[in-house]
C-alpha cells in the first residue's frame, strides 16, 4: 500500500493546529519555538513571511518565520503583551493555531551574483534568520555574505550559536548599544559596522529589518555610499490584525503591510516613513 501524501492546508480564517516540538531560551524575555503540524501542513513559507499565531483562548499575533524545516515552522516570540506571553510559556507538546503563509518575502533568488548585506537590529534578527541560511546553503549564487547585528545590551543577543557557525562562511559584525564589563565586542549603532563590512555599493544587495529608527539610518547609509534603493528591502511593522487586508489596522499610507508587505523597497518604503503622521 502507498503511504498518504502529506495534506496540505490553504490559508484562510480557519487556524490550524500545530505542535511545540522543541522550546529554546534566547533571552529571560525571548524564547524560539520549534512548531510542527498535527496533522495538515500549511502551504509552504519564504523567508520575510509571517503567521498570525494562536494561544488558544487568549487570542492571535504575527510572527515572522524565523525557520523553516520541511513542515516545520521556527518562530521567534519576545514577550511584551498577554498573547506573547502565552506563547513564550508554550512547552514541549502544547498545541498552538497557525493561519498563513501571509505577506511578501525577502525576494533572496533576485539577488543572485551580488553581494549581500544582511542588517538587522534587535528581535528584527529573526525575519532574517532563514534568508541567511539561505543564502549559506547556495554560497555559489551570491557574492559575499556579511550580516551586521544590533541590540540594546549583550544578553539580548538572539541565535548566538547560529552565529557562531555562520562566521566560517560569511562576515559577521556585532555591535551593542550598551556593555556591561565582559563585553569586548563594538559599542555603537549598528550602521557603524559598515566601515567593515566587505561589499560593492553598485552590486550589492541589501536586507534590512529592526526598528524603524534603525531602518532608516542603515538604508539612508547605504543609499549615500552608492547602494541602489531598488535593491535594499526592508521588512515593516504596523499592527496587522486580521492579516487579510480588511481591517486597515497596519494600514502605512496607501500600504497595507499584511498584504503589500511587510516587506518593501527602499523605493516604496522611504517616502512614507519620512511623514510623520504616518
Amino acid at each position: 500500500m502507498t503511504a498518504a501524501a502529506p495534506l496540505t492546508a490553504r490559508p484562510g480564517a480557519a487556524p490550524v493546529p500545530y505542535r511545540v516540538a522543541e522550546r529554546e531560551a534566547e533571552t529571560p524575555d525571548t524564547a524560539t519555538i520549534v512548531l510542527e503540524p498535527v496533522r495538515s501542513a500549511l502551504q509552504p513559507f519564504a523567508p520575510g513571511q509571517f503567521a498570525m499565531v494562536y494561544a488558544f483562548g487568549v487570542g492571535d499575533i504575527p510572527l515572522s518565520v524565523s525557520g523553516i524545516d520541511g513542515r516545520r515552522l521556527t518562530h521567534t516570540v519576545r514577550t511584551v503583551g498577554a498573547v506573547s506571553g502565552a506563547l513564550n510559556g508554550l512547552r514541549r507538546g502544547d498545541t498552538v493555531g497557525v493561519r498563513g503563509p501571509f505577506g511578501t518575502d525577502w525576494e533572496l533568488p533576485a539577488a543572485a551574483g551580488k553581494d549581500l548585506l544582511v542588517v538587522a537590529g534587535g528581535i528584527g534578527l529573526a525575519p532574517l534568520r532563514p534568508l541567511v541560511r539561505d543564502a549559506l546553503a547556495a554560497p555559489e549564487r551570491y557574492g559575499r555574505l556579511n550580516v551586521l547585528i544590533g541590540a540594546r545590551t549583550p544578553h539580548e543577543l538572539l541565535y548566538t550559536g547560529d552565529v557562531r557557525g555562520w562566521q566560517s562562511a560569511a562576515r559577521i559584525l556585532t555591535t551593542v548599544d550598551r556593555a556591561d564589563p565582559p563585553w569586548q565586542g563594538e559599542v555603537g549603532v549598528v550602521t557603524t559596522l559598515l566601515d567593515r563590512a566587505a561589499f560593492s555599493p553598485g552590486a550589492s544587495a541589501a536586507f534590512i529589518c529592526g526598528p524603524e529608527p534603525m531602518i532608516r539610518a542603515a538604508a539612508g547609509e547605504l543609499v549615500h555610499r552608492g547602494v541602489d534603493p531598488e535593491q535594499i528591502r526592508v521588512s515593516l511593522e504596523r499592527n496587522v490584525h486580521c492579516a487579510t487586508g480588511h481591517c486597515g489596522h497596519c494600514q502605512l499610507g496607501p500600504l497595507l503591510l499584511c498584504r503589500d508587505g511587510p516587506v518593501i523597497s527602499w523605493t516604496k518604503a522611504q517616502p512614507l516613513l519620512m511623514v510623520r503622521e504616518l
